[in-house]
């Protein structure tokens, strides 16, 4: 196993969701909101300024920086997020990740994604069963 230490930070992982990308994941979700395509609904219905990335993408994201770090046989064993604030197409994000606690094989890891003024839109938290 490799050196593991609490406050060690996971490789960056950024991302800049566009208007095809939404649509794609929407689609495959079976998520059939409009502030996710309709820039028009989103503004003038919703008021929001721009075409809002959903919720569980960023959950996904978050989990695409924990498989990045894990190695093959490494296991997931509990995941969680929590969306914070809104997050808008043209913003760029960064996922973050740190070793909160090391129990054994057993490491647990805080989690937040970030939008470009370094606010956190989505925070979580993960253990991972290293082998």
């Amino acid at each position: 196993m490799p050196l593991i230490e609490i406050g060690q930070a996971l490789p960056e992982r950024q991302y800049s969701p566009g208007t095809v990308q939404l649509f794609l994941y929407n689609a495959a979700i079976w998520n059939a909101h409009r502030i996710h395509y309709d820039l028009a609904y989103a503004r003038e219905s919703e008021g929001h300024p721009a075409l809002l990335v959903d919720g569980p993408l960023q959950g996904d994201w978050l989990t695409q920086l924990l498989y990045d770090w894990m190695e093959d046989a490494d296991e997931l064993v509990a995941f969680e997020y929590s969306n914070r604030r809104a997050a808008y197409v043209g913003d760029v994000f960064t996922a973050k990740g740190e070793i909160q606690a090391v129990e054994g094989n057993c490491i647990t890891l805080l989690l937040q994604l970030v939008n470009q003024q370094g606010q956190a839109t989505t925070v979580g938290r993960a253990t991972v069963r290293k082998t």
